[in-house]
């Protein structure tokens, strides 16, 4: 049983582009990305985040997985270094979405921090339907041909459009209780494709998750 063919889980598809974020999130309707919801405190996500810290020394929380759980990111690091500091911190949202579940913890701080709005709303019900179904994650799940572009710039936020594939092939889901996996073959309903809009306050390392696109049998990422 494939990661995202749970029972209990659905994927959203939400449009992910900067002008709807920022008009939903009280913006000045000039396209300008002046005060998105949670790009410099987290706020948004279901309970308070940690404030990110300007410096480099940023206490950043425990995304790792359990042995059993490999994530394999086989992403090409962007020279420009927003870019790579979106792509690195969009993979922490991943990597904080999968602690949630392992850890079968809805409100977990990882995900609260890496997130806000929409895409801290996706991260928890995910993680609460895995919690609610009983389920787990084991294998390997391998995210690749991510690509970044860039967004609305203000004075106070800028933002980066990331997508990547996902093929969950390997990564099945696990009775908690009982330890059982289920496993299920390699087919079209394996391979998916994300898209997140990732934004930082200027002098801010860290970049947040806004919204997430998560489009299921994705042709262009098989083979």
């Amino acid at each position: 049983m494939a990661r995202r063919a749970l029972p209990t889980t659905t994927a959203v598809a939400l449009t992910a582009t900067a002008t709807l974020l920022l008009t939903a999130c009280g913006g000045s309707g000039t396209g300008k990305p002046d005060d998105i919801k949670g790009a410099d405190t987290g706020a948004g996500s279901p309970s308070a985040s940690p404030s990110a810290s300007a410096s480099a020394g940023v206490d950043r929380p425990d995304v790792s997985a359990p042995g059993d759980l490999a994530l394999v990111f086989d992403f090409a690091k962007p020279s420009d270094a927003d870019r790579a500091a979106a792509l690195d911190d969009a993979a922490n949202y991943i990597r904080a979405l999968n602690h949630g579940i392992t850890k079968q913890n809805p409100e977990d701080p990882a995900f609260q921090f890496y997130s806000a709005g929409q895409a801290a709303q996706y991260a928890h019900t995910q993680i609460k339907q895995y919690v609610a179904g009983g389920w787990t994650l084991t294998g390997k799940d391998r995210y690749y041909r991510a690509t970044t572009n860039p967004g609305g710039e203000s004075s106070k936020v800028k933002t980066v459009r990331v997508t990547f594939c996902e093929d969950q092939s390997k990564v099945y889901g696990k009775e908690v209780k009982s330890q059982k996996v289920h496993r299920t073959e390699e087919s079209l309903a394996s391979y998916q494709k994300f898209t997140l809009l990732m934004a930082s306050e200027h002098g801010s390392p860290v970049w947040r998750a806004q919204q997430v696109t998560v489009a299921g049998k994705a042709t262009e990422c098989r083979g």
